[in-house]
C-alpha cells in the first residue's frame, strides 16, 4: 500500500482543475482497498481520513483541496460469465474505461451499449449516475453489481431493483452516498440487436454516412460523430460533459411555458411528464459561448461548462450559480447539476 502525500489530482479530473489531496492511492484489488481503508493519520493513529474514490473523474468538480484521502480505482478485467440464446451476461471491473468497454463489445457483437458511446469516464461510474444517452441508460443493460461496504468490510451484491435507478439517480447517490465502492458490474446484452435510432440526429447521421446495412458498430459510430460535433475533447478543453440535468415538467405546466416560448424543446415522458431541454433554457439567458476569464460555457453547447486552461473549480461553480439562477428567473425552473461538488 503505497500513500502518497500532498497529491496534484489535475491529472484525474477531466476539468483540469489544479486541487489536491492530503492523501492519495491507488487500489488494484479489493485486498488493496482493504488496506487503505484502514489507513490512518501519521500525526493521529487513532484517526481515519475521511476519503474519496475517484474513477475516470469525469462527473467531478474540486472547488478546493481534498483534506482527507482519495482512492483512485484502477480494478481491471472483463469476463464473460454466462449466457442463453437472448442474452450474454458481461462482468466488469469499475475501473475499467466506459468508452473502451463498449467497444469491447461492439467488437464482439454484444448489442445494447452502442448509443452509450464515448460517454467519458469509468464502469463503476455507470451505475452510480445511471448514465444514459440517445434514448438509452444503464438500466436497460444492467443485470447486477458488487459493491463493498467501507464500514461493514464487506461485498453486497445488488440487483436491478436494489439500485432504484432514476433519471441520473441511483441509491449510490442518495441512501447509500459515500458508504459502499462499486467494484463490479455486470451487463445483460443481446445477441441479436434491437436498434434505438429515433433519439436526437442518429437518424439523420446514419443517412449522412451512408449506411445501408443497420449494425451496432454503425450506430455506436453515429453516436461518436454526433458527441464529437457537438462536445468539447477532455483532453483539449477541460469539462465533465453535461453539468445539468434536464428538468422534468408536468405536461400541464409544459403547454403553459409552450405559450410564452413557443421554440421550447422538451420531450415527452410516459408518466405524463415531459424532460426539457437544459441545454435550450440556457442558451435562452444567453449563456452559449459566454467566457470569464478561463471559466467558460460552450460555444457549441451550452449545457457543458469548461475551463478554458487555468480556472479554478470555484470559478466554474460560481459561473454555475450564475446560470441556475438566471434560469430560475427567466423561466421559473430550478436546474441541478448532474455533476458532484467536491
Amino acid at each position: 500500500m503505497n500513500i502518497r502525500q500532498n497529491t496534484s489530482l489535475k491529472q484525474y479530473n477531466t476539468f483540469g482543475i489544479a486541487s489536491a489531496a492530503k492523501y492519495f492511492a491507488v487500489f488494484n484489488s479489493v485486498n488493496d482497498l482493504q488496506e487503505c481503508l484502514k489507513f490512518t493519520e501519521p500525526q493521529n493513529v487513532n484517526k481515519k481520513p475521511h476519503n474519496l474514490i475517484l474513477g475516470g473523474g469525469s462527473n467531478i468538480l474540486f472547488t478546493k483541496n481534498y483534506d482527507g484521502l482519495v482512492l483512485k480505482n484502477e480494478l481491471k478485467g472483463i469476463e464473460l460469465i454466462n449466457e442463453d440464446e437472448e442474452f450474454v451476461y458481461v462482468k466488469v471491473a469499475a475501473g475499467e474505461n466506459w468508452h473502451q468497454f463498449v467497444l469491447h463489445c461492439i467488437n464482439n457483437n454484444w448489442a445494447g451499449v452502442e448509443n452509450l458511446s464515448l460517454i467519458p469516464g469509468n464502469v463503476g461510474a455507470s451505475p452510480m449516475q445511471n448514465i444514459g444517452a440517445y434514448g438509452v441508460e444503464i438500466k436497460d443493460v444492467f443485470h447486477s453489481l458488487e459493491a463493498f461496504h467501507k464500514n461493514d468490510n464487506a461485498t453486497v451484491v445488488f440487483n436491478l431493483d436494489d439500485c432504484t435507478f432514476g433519471y441520473r439517480e441511483s441509491i449510490f447517490k442518495r441512501k447509500y452516498k459515500d458508504q459502499f465502492v462499486i467494484v463490479s458490474v455486470t451487463y445483460k446484452l443481446r445477441k441479436k440487436a434491437v436498434f434505438n435510432t429515433s433519439y436526437g440526429a442518429i437518424e439523420q447521421e446514419l443517412e449522412k454516412m451512408g449506411v445501408e446495412q443497420l449494425s451496432i458498430k454503425a450506430v455506436s459510430d453515429a453516436v461518436i460523430n454526433i458527441r464529437s460535433a457537438k462536445l468539447p475533447n477532455p483532453t483539449e478543453i477541460g469539462n465533465a460533459g453535461s453539468f445539468f440535468k434536464n428538468p422534468e415538467v408536468p405536461n400541464e405546466q409544459f403547454e403553459s411555458l409552450k405559450i410564452k416560448y413557443p421554440n421550447i424543446v422538451g420531450y415527452s415522458l410516459p408518466a405524463g411528464t415531459v424532460k426539457l431541454a437544459a441545454g435550450w433554457l440556457i442558451e435562452q439567458c444567453g449563456w452559449k459561448g459566454y467566457r470569464e476569464a478561463d471559466a467558460g460555457c460552450h460555444a457549441k453547447q451550452a449545457l457543458v461548462l469548461v475551463n478554458y486552461g487555468n480556472a479554478t473549480g470555484n470559478e466554474i461553480f460560481v459561473l454555475s450559480e450564475k446560470i441556475i439562477a438566471s434560469v430560475q428567473q427567466k423561466f421559473g425552473l430550478m436546474l441541478e447539476r448532474e455533476v458532484n461538488i467536491i
